[in-house]
């Protein structure tokens, strides 16, 4: 790089000048942008910093732009209060002090839109701090791992000042700009800023692994950042073909390129590409991105434009909040009246989600916080809270609880969905609160404590004889909607069979007696096909416990245009095999005499069987065999 520079600096040697004459160019009331994250240009932060300190008059109410700082912001110290007044688009670590005593300013602000403001003068920038790889053969120099907003204020910038420093990858994409378009250059060496990842506990993997079930292979994905989303990344190695459309890219989304799991092979645009504003990772992370011609850092009015986004068929946004309601209504932004972080680019991506050609959004939330004694899934956001994310925007939640669909849920369906994948400590809290709001049923019921836990472990899939696939699992408090719908579609026939009753109607109370159980005593199985993301309940077996006896009382129904197909059979060996695990002796059942399919059914599953037929009902005992 030496012999390079010492050439530029004979044909720029204005370029070149002292710390002192360059921040000289500094006047009061400018509007100084500092390069976003790991970008920083730390060396140019410290020596303005400096420059203040020895000059202590040199300017006034300098106002300081930036993204998100991750470095030394020493220019939000109380000391430096007449010189700057910070300004930040997303809040981090070391600025949300400052923002909340009001010594610093928060513009919560789409960050699709924020080289609009630049271009449009809304928010002049005079002075543009930055840090680039050394100058090509061509006088071209990288932005590296910050294009985002910072190439769209090096283009407004009265005053461009870069800090060249060899540790800059060369990321291909727009984050190019001339020597020409610089007006200082300092030389200085340093590690680029790395971002720590937070190292993902068992709740995270928890979660990581329930986003695994929604995200399909060829889907074009888009994940924040923290230890969740390290998770999420992680629990994705076994998916194929997937591309990557981003505002950051991570050390996990380089990790899966290195895998092939992501290969963008599959993405309606940008083929081949991994596309992102800008990184935050590690050095072996720049190291990858460094002259890749896979990555592309595109400016974020590209990367984060919802219409862009939409245009990717199969686009999974997948992001974090600290709040949800049980409207479905979530903040990212604030807790409360607190300013924690900020718009950011969640909501772009959220809203070009919805409008993609089969496209999700998906919403991740540790179930509690501040060490387990709050929920984060409340009866209504809290005062003061910003909605970063309407009821429109969101398809999926997932807890470490499971996953609530909202998508084309009514508030009803929403707040039982939501209130079964709360931590369960807070869930009978949640079903009062709900009922005061009017947002469920009156006399909705609940089962409290580990009897009402769901039993995760019992899900499973199998296929019948006919080939057909089959997801089996246990009812869920939320499953009411599902459940209706079910029953409404069997035929009198099919309904008098298994009720053994004239009865067509399946209203809220009856249902409730399906889906509210002990599971300790009882066990309901639907059996499930999904069909674009969304179940339908083809079949339900279910058997309760008798204690004195230590049997059970089975029964079950298929749809009628999903009979014959092995479904029937698939149910009673799967109940018979959670039976026997409870250590139960056998079941006993009531059946129709002239259902000749249910009896011959029950026949072949090898029981030891006893009848007793009285007034057209055959009375069954089954003893399970041994084995």
């Amino acid at each position: 790089m030496s012999n390079k520079l010492d050439n530029i600096k004979r044909k720029y040697p204005e370029k070149f000048v002292s710390e002192e004459k360059i921040f000289s160019n500094i006047h009061r009331g400018d509007r100084i942008f500092v390069a976003t994250g790991c970008g920083e240009p730390q060396y140019l932060v410290r020596a303005l910093i400096k420059y203040v300190e020895s000059h202590p008059k040199a300017f006034f109410d300098a106002e300081v732009f930036h993204v998100w700082t991750l470095g030394v912001a020493a220019y939000t110290e109380e000391k430096f209060k007449y010189n700057f007044r910070h300004n930040t688009f997303f809040i981090g670590n070391s600025t949300r002090n400052a923002v909340n005593k009001g010594l610093a300013d928060y513009t919560p602000i789409f960050l699709s839109q924020v080289p609009a403001l630049f271009y449009r003068k809304f928010i002049p920038i005079d002075v543009a701090l930055i840090q680039t790889s050394p100058p090509d053969n061509h006088g071209y120099m990288s932005l590296g791992v910050s294009v985002d907003i910072t190439k769209a204020a090096v283009e407004n910038a009265r005053l461009v000042i870069a800090q060249i420093n060899e540790n800059m990858p060369r990321v291909h994409g727009d984050g190019f700009i001339h020597i020409e378009d610089v007006d200082f250059i300092i030389e200085h060496n340093e590690p680029l800023i790395e971002y720590e990842n937070e190292v993902p506990d068992d709740i995270a993997y928890r979660i990581g692994n329930y986003v695994s079930r929604i995200v399909q292979d060829g889907d074009t994905i888009q994940v924040g950042y923290g230890s969740i989303p390290n998770a999420i990344l992680s629990s994705l190695r076994n998916k194929k073909h997937l591309g990557v459309h981003t505002e950051l890219l991570t050390d996990g989304i380089v990790k899966l390129m290195k895998e092939g799991v992501i290969d963008n092979t599959k993405k309606t645009i940008d083929r081949g590409k991994t596309v992102a504003t800008f990184c935050m990772g590690t050095r072996e992370t720049y190291k990858f991105i460094d002259d890749n011609p896979s990555v592309e850092f595109r400016t974020i009015d590209y990367t984060n434009n919802p219409l862009v986004i939409a245009r990717h068929d199969n686009m999974t946004a997948i992001n974090s909040a600290l709040e949800i309601d049980l409207t479905g209504q979530a903040t990212a932004e604030s807790i409360g009246k607190m300013f924690y972080s900020g718009i950011g680019g969640q909501a772009d991506f959220m809203r070009g989600a919805v409008l993609a050609h089969n496209g999700k959004t998906i919403l991740t939330i540790q179930s509690t916080g501040k060490d387990g004694k709050v929920s984060r899934i409340v009866p209504h956001i809290k005062e003061g809270a910003g909605v970063t994310l309407n009821r429109g925007d969101i398809h999926y939640v997932v807890t470490e609880y499971g996953i609530a669909y909202l998508h084309g849920k009514n508030i009803r369906e929403r707040a039982m969905e939501l209130i079964s994948i709360a931590h369960p400590k807070f869930r009978p809290w949640l079903i009062q609160e709900a009922k005061k709001l009017n947002l469920i049923y009156k006399d909705q019921a609940f089962m409290p404590g580990e009897k009402g836990r769901y039993p995760e472990e019992l899900e499973t899939y199998r296929t019948t004889k006919t080939g057909l696939e089959i997801f089996l699992r246990p009812i869920k408090i939320s499953d009411e909607p599902l459940l209706k719908d079910f029953f409404y579609k069997l035929s009198d026939k099919s309904l008098y069979r298994r009720f053994i009753s004239t009865r067509k109607d399946m209203p809220h109370e009856r249902l409730q007696s399906f889906v509210v159980i002990d599971y300790a005593k009882e066990m309901v199985i639907l059996a499930v096909i999904k069909h674009n993301g969304k179940e339908e309940v083809v079949g339900v077996g279910q058997y309760s416990i008798d204690e004195r006896r230590y049997t059970a009382e089975v029964a079950l129904v298929v749809r009628d245009d999903y009979q014959n197909k092995g479904i029937g059979t698939e149910l009673l060996s799967y109940l018979t095999y959670l039976a026997k695990r409870r250590g139960l002796q056998g079941f006993t059942a009531e059946v129709l005499a002239n259902n000749k399919p249910m009896l011959h059914l029950f026949e072949k599953m090898g029981f030891g069987i006893e009848r007793r037929k009285e007034g057209g009902i055959c009375e069954l005992r089954m003893k399970f065999r041994a084995g």
